[in-house]
């Protein structure tokens, strides 16, 4: 079971299109394993998402697709400073939402112009890692994340109210700390990895049809601590299985603005934690070739949900290639297929659409090089 240094390196990390769909506003999913590879390491990759989301508002009119599609960059890179010392840099953009519902005479447009949303984060994240020896890895370090966005909110659904909210880009600081056990003689390899929360206080711009002059004030919102749990280990020769398993804290999330808060409105909230899981098994065919094939499950973040993002989970299959034409590089390849939950829409507490039998597919492209 025994496998190359170079094959160990793709099989956590083969489908680079895995967590481009999630619950709440999770995107990336937040992988260290470039930070876990063996030896001095860096990756670059880019994922790109194109969900269908139709339903139909409490008025009974059809609501057309409301999702936008979106890509998002990743890149990582590692050096093992030392036998005993590790050092990596990674950046992911791992909480977004695009969306834009036409005008169609549905709830969530006027007569101009239909609900907006667009939501950005980038992260960047240090780690140092201790190996005191070959079989156990301790990390930790700082992440630097911000965050800022863009909402039009129209309808009946919003009784009537215009509104938009711009949030200038804010930074700000929290930090991750694991663990990592492998065996490599039998690929075996099992992470634990926690990354705290971080709280945000932004710069915003309200404007309303209820407010004579643009209000100006601070919004409080905090992106979510969550779990990372990675296994992996060898079954046959050059043949491995492995998993992913993923909690985030979304349970009581709410992004309330002022001005919003003061006719009954959030912006932003979740009831219910997310869990998700992904498990797959990998392949090297020959020298140069190799696969993988995953099947998903999320859990979603509660119903009724917010109608910037209406779907309630997933469940997903996914197939992926890497081409290696030298033993110190490879190209990836991914695509995968969502099954979307059926969501219902909330505005105020209130339920005002029906979203249902909805699907996204992802794809993903990533280029990995040791030296």
């Amino acid at each position: 079971m025994q496998l190359s240094q170079l094959s160990k390196a793709i099989l956590i990390s083969l489908l680079p299109a895995t967590s481009v769909f999630a619950a709440g506003l999770d995107r990336s999913g937040q992988s260290i394993s470039a930070f876990l590879q063996a030896g001095n390491y860096a990756e670059a990759g880019l994922s790109v998402l194109d969900p269908t989301v139709k339903g139909k508002d409490r008025s009974n009119n059809p609501v057309g697709d409301m999702a936008d599609d979106y890509y998002f960059p990743s890149a990582a890179i590692k050096i093992q400073a030392t036998d005993k010392i590790s050092l990596g840099l990674l950046y992911d953009q791992p909480y977004g939402a695009d969306a834009t519902y036409s005008v169609d005479g549905s709830n969530f447009a006027d007569s101009t112009e239909g609900t907006q949303v667009q939501v950005r984060t980038n992260n960047l994240t240090a780690l140092i890692g201790y190996q005191p020896t070959e079989n156990w890895n301790f990390y930790a370090g700082p992440v630097w994340q911000t965050v800022e966005a863009d909402i039009k909110l129209r309808g009946k659904a919003y009784s009537g109210l215009s509104y938009d909210i711009k949030v200038e880009e804010e930074e700000a600081f929290g930090w991750l700390a694991g663990f990592a056990y492998q065996i490599p003689e039998i690929a075996l390899k099992a992470s634990v990895t926690y990354r705290s929360e971080i709280e945000h206080n932004a710069k915003s711009i309200e404007t309303a049809n209820i407010s004579p002059i643009p209000l100006h004030s601070s919004l409080n919102a905090t992106t979510p601590q969550s779990v990372n749990i990675d296994l992996q280990t060898g079954v046959a020769p050059n043949t491995l299985v492995f998993a992913n398993m993923r909690w985030v804290h979304w349970d009581q999330f709410t992004v309330s603005p002022t001005l919003l808060g003061k006719v009954g409105q959030d912006l932003i909230s979740y009831s219910d934690d997310q869990y998700s899981v992904t498990a797959g098994i990998s392949r090297k065919f020959n020298a140069k070739w190799a696969g993988t094939a995953a099947v998903g499950w999320d859990s979603g973040a509660g119903n009724p949900v917010t109608i910037l993002g209406p779907t309630e989970g997933y469940w997903s299959i996914g197939l992926g290639g890497q081409y290696s034409p030298a033993e110190n590089y490879f190209i990836q390849a991914g695509v995968k297929y969502f099954w979307l939950g059926d969501a219902e829409g909330q505005t105020g507490g209130v339920v005002k659409g029906e979203f249902s039998d909805n699907h996204a597919i992802g794809y993903g492209m990533k280029i990995g090089y040791r030296f």
